[in-house]
């Protein structure tokens, strides 16, 4: 699969309120494959809106290199770049009605009236608008007003499409509905898209790969199982679903597994590049613990905190001095186990993830 977009040390730097300077993006470099689903997730601030803003060509990288197939364009004025961008405010034109703004972008380019009416309905059957052609933004839902706006960023047949935080003003169930049909749409099309959102929700239901951006750079970037189940920092492991970590030190690594001591016992754990003494983080997902009468855990805990959430309950179990999130799906009777109930608590080390511990220096003891 050919390269579609290419972004080589991208450095974006602007002036600070008080004349300081604010390094926005700090060399980033990242390779988009041709007709692929690339979000950048990360939380506010982290750079990635930066990044889409300068592959449109609405800001200028202050270093770097940006290219679209074989074209490098970090100089390219914006509407020569073949882009379109679907943003957060829908940033339809309220005068007019919904075929006169999914064609705006074809009388632009001077397209004849009867193609624009073809492609125009063509493209408003596409997105599931069939018959609002004469409506004006004002007399459509929320769904159906960034509907219209993926029609007029589809219509003129972009190389690359981008999304800035597109579904942020719709409700939640809206939201998964939309979010749906832009996939859809999207592997129909095959048309290469980035996408930028602080949900982790859209990004592991969306993408074909996630770059997770934090203080201007990529910390990571894999298929959504990759990030979630093998994640490189604690950053990304925190940032992407709930975890619990656990502090320990590697006391000896053979055959590609560490033995890893914490104060609640050692463990077997797939190595990676990990040598003995090395602090770490021993990752484990509150979906991967089960709780047993005390007597069958492997710890032996109580319940501190339950949380029912319907189709799931997290507990919160204190297990010596540490605090473990427990997810339990599909409860019976609701929540079952009160706040002060001894429990087991049991895994599969196979669940266990590791991860340097940076703050910690080699060799040190957990508390």
């Amino acid at each position: 699969m050919s390269t579609a977009v290419r972004l080589e040390k991208l450095r974006k730097v602007f002036q600070g309120r008080g004349g300081g300077i604010v390094t926005a993006v700090d060399g980033v470099s990242l390779e988009v494959k041709d007709g692929s689903l690339v979000t950048l997730l990360g939380p506010s601030g982290c750079g990635k809106t930066t990044v889409l803003r300068m592959i449109a060509g609405f800001e200028t990288p202050t270093e770097g290199e940006i290219s679209i197939g074989d074209e490098r364009i970090t100089t390219l004025p914006a509407n020569k770049r073949r882009t379109s961008m679907v943003f957060q405010s829908y940033g339809l034109f309220p005068h007019m009605t919904v075929f006169d703004n999914v064609g705006y972008g074809l009388r632009i380019r001077k397209v004849q009236g009867a193609e624009i009416r073809t492609r125009v309905l063509s493209m408003l059957e596409l997105v599931g608008l069939t018959g609002t052609e004469a409506r004006l933004p004002s007399q459509l839902s929320g769904g159906q007003q960034q509907r219209v706006a993926l029609a007029r960023a589809l219509i003129t047949e972009p190389r690359v499409l981008l999304f800035d935080e597109p579904l942020s003003n719709l409700d939640a169930k809206l939201r998964v509905q939309v979010r749906q049909e832009i996939r859809r749409l999207q592997q129909r099309l095959k048309i290469t898209s980035i996408y930028v959102t602080h949900d982790q929700d859209e990004a592991m239901t969306l993408s074909d790969q996630i770059v997770v951006m934090h203080q201007g750079r990529i910390e990571q970037v894999g298929h959504p199982e990759e990030i979630y189940a093998r994640p490189r920092t604690r950053f990304v492991a925190d940032f992407i679903g709930r975890a619990n970590f656990l502090a320990g030190t590697v006391r000896a690594v053979e055959d590609a597994r560490a033995e890893v001591e914490m104060p609640l016992g050692r463990f077997q754990v797939t190595a990676g590049e990990f040598r003995a003494g090395d602090p770490v983080w021993l990752l484990l997902r509150p979906e991967a613990i089960d709780l047993t009468a005390p007597e069958a855990g492997r710890w032996q805990g109580q319940i501190a905190t339950t949380t029912y959430l319907g189709g799931e309950v997290f507990y919160e179990v204190t297990v010596g001095h540490q605090t473990l999130l427990i997810k339990v799906g599909h409860p019976q009777g609701g929540t079952g186990l009160a706040a002060g109930k001894s429990v087991g608590v049991t895994f599969e080390e196979t669940s266990l993830h590791l991860i340097h511990r940076e703050d910690a220096s080699p060799g040190s003891q957990p508390a």
